[in-house]
């Protein structure tokens, strides 16, 4: 589910970050770029563990605010983050579930944020990548800038921009495990839990099964990553179709061959 939702937000925020590095508006170029050399320059654990606390701090301050104005007491008391009754998100006394899902939509803009830079180095030179020439010809022809990347930039780019963003993927899919930092179960720690012969408060009928419960793990991921190669190459070739590309040059002379052969063998 993780993987699902956070490959579209990534590929969202990335795509934002691109066009701010793109615009001539200073100071929403300076936010660009400062974005993406922020989260590439600092380890992503930092952020995977910055980025909640200060989301879930942020959203019960403000309701703090709203709900507790008569509140005398200091919010921050040493290292302790302490909020009125009415201001907790989720409310006290809520459902598991609303832990979990709060928990994981947090966990969810973290990791938007975080491979939302890479995406976004990776899109802005894909659309750099794009021959000056046909650029140059959009405005010859009278098209407007909007014109041009709409038309012109924004289709092609993304046979430049794939093999970057297959490998985002696969580092995405190996990321997914931190999760274990927000207290979610994911796949790998129910495979630690019940592959044990005991855990804090159960004891199995079985020995240690970690091996094998991490094999299972270890095939999944496997097949995960060769699905995804082959989704990747196909998208490769459906986007090369016609592009002045390795990809492109081979297609092309594999359909003149085959044009060749099918008029021998006719004559």
């Amino acid at each position: 589910m993780l993987l699902l939702l956070a490959a579209p937000s990534a590929l969202l925020v990335g795509f934002g970050g691109a066009l701010a590095m793109r615009s001539k508006f200073l100071p929403l170029n300076m936010l660009g770029r400062g974005y993406t050399s922020l989260v590439r320059g600092v380890p992503d654990i930092v952020f995977f563990l910055f980025v909640p606390i200060a989301i879930g701090q942020g959203v019960e301050y403000i309701m703090h605010q709203i709900n507790c104005p008569d509140w005398d007491q200091p919010i921050r008391q040493g290292n302790d983050f302490i909020v009125c009754r009415d201001a907790q998100v989720p409310p006290r006394g809520s459902p598991s579930w609303m832990y979990n899902a709060w928990g994981f939509l947090l966990a969810l803009i973290a990791f938007a944020v975080v491979f939302g830079a890479f995406v976004a180095n990776t899109l802005y030179g894909a659309m750099r990548a794009v021959p000056k020439g046909q650029i140059e010809t959009a405005e010859a022809y009278g098209m407007s800038k909007r014109q041009t990347f709409r038309r012109i930039i924004l289709p092609q780019m993304w046979v430049y921009a794939l093999p970057g963003l297959s490998n985002i993927w696969m580092i995405l899919t190996k990321a997914t495990p931190l999760l274990f930092l927000l207290g979610i179960q994911d796949i790998v720690y129910w495979a630690r839990e019940l592959g044990g012969a005991k855990t804090s408060l159960y004891k199995y009928p079985h020995p240690d099964w970690r091996v094998w419960y991490f094999l299972v793990v270890l095939a999944f991921y496997l097949c995960l990553t060769a699905l995804s190669e082959r989704f990747f190459d196909r998208m490769m070739n459906r986007f090369s179709v016609g592009q002045a590309t390795s990809g492109g040059d081979r297609q092309n002379k594999g359909k003149k061959k085959a044009v060749a052969t099918a008029g021998e063998t006719a004559a």
